[in-house]
């Protein structure tokens, strides 16, 4: 048992550490995608090729205060960051990476990273509420009535999915698809829920809870310093199991050719399917205007949901046949 504790500990160790470093290589790697998809070079400054931008960066919002507004609902303000980063690091304890590299192995592990994934949700409204202003408060509503509209066509793909494997377990479904990618049974489902992660992840064309131009920052416009910098943690974060769920629902998880580290093959590969998904989000934020609030939600409503369903309906005919 204390073996077993032990084992846990690190894990949550090594995990908490790897959300922070992925935070600080995404938002650097965004920043250098970014200035090549606009024509222009991106940080170039801090180090060769901008490379210690992020860590600078890093270390101005931690030194700075956290300012709460006076009329402002000062300890829910404080909590929200550490809500919103607190339960995605949760799903990464049963993501598979590899055959043997996974903390918990569950049963039903596909609920379970669902369920923790509507946490972040949660954050965004008590963000948007207790800042006592109204873009915030405006922001904060739209992220709710999206991502409900959005879980939605998520959960009816991966039920299919489930469907197809006959099990939530996250091993399990890598496992079925050791002779066929489900991508190859599933593009539709793929595409939807592709589709579906950028909004759940607030990404642009769907990072409408934000919305710049309409709303100066939404439910992050009142935070500064360590608050602003949890939440943009927990945005990569998100982006990260959206893409490893992706990866285990439709691209065989840690399968592929055996490379030349043969004891890490099966780890490189997923992470490699997981990055390859993270660079087309970032692909697609700066490629795509953003779309208006009342398309979004028709989009989610009138198409999304009603194939999903559709989908879910056929797979569930041809497994039963």
């Amino acid at each position: 048992m204390d073996i077993d504790m032990l084992r846990v500990f690190w894990s949550v160790v090594l995990i908490a550490a790897f959300v922070f470093a992925n935070a600080t290589v995404m938002g650097y790697l965004e920043r250098k995608l970014a200035g090549r998809f606009q024509r222009r070079l991106g940080p170039m400054e801090v180090g060769w090729h901008g490379i210690l931008q992020m860590p600078i960066d890093g270390i101005k919002l931690l030194a700075k205060r956290m300012i709460v507004p006076q009329q402002a609902e000062g300890l829910i303000f404080r909590l929200a960051p550490v809500i919103s980063l607190s339960p995605v690091m949760l799903p990464l304890i049963v993501i598979p990476f590899s055959p043997v590299l996974q903390v918990v192995d569950m049963p039903a592990g596909l609920i379970f990273v669902l369920a923790i994934e509507a946490f972040g949700t949660i954050a965004v409204f008590l963000a948007g509420w207790s800042a006592n202003n109204k873009y915030a408060m405006i922001g904060a509503m739209r992220s709710v009535a999206q991502n409900i509209a959005y879980e939605i066509p998520i959960l009816l793909v991966a039920l299919a999915v489930a469907l197809m494997a006959g099990s939530f377990n996250l091993q399990d479904i890598v496992l079925a698809q050791a002779a066929l990618w489900f991508i190859v049974l599933q593009p539709f489902g793929f595409v939807i829920y592709l589709i579906s992660g950028l909004s759940e992840c607030n990404r642009a064309p769907f990072d409408l809870p934000e919305a710049e131009s309409e709303l100066t920052a939404g439910y992050l416009t009142e935070y500064s310093g360590i608050g602003f910098s949890l939440f943009m943690i927990a945005e990569y974060t998100h982006m990260f199991i959206i893409c490893c769920l992706a990866t285990v629902l439709f691209l065989g998880g840690w399968q592929g050719p055996e490379l030349p580290w043969h004891d890490y093959s099966s780890a490189i590969w997923f992470l490699m399917k997981a990055y390859g998904l993270m660079f087309v989000m970032v692909w697609v934020r700066w490629t795509f205007p953003r779309v208006r609030y009342d398309q979004l939600m028709k989009f989610a409503w009138k198409y999304l949901i009603p194939f999903a369903l559709v989908n879910l309906l056929i797979t569930a005919l041809v497994v039963y046949l």
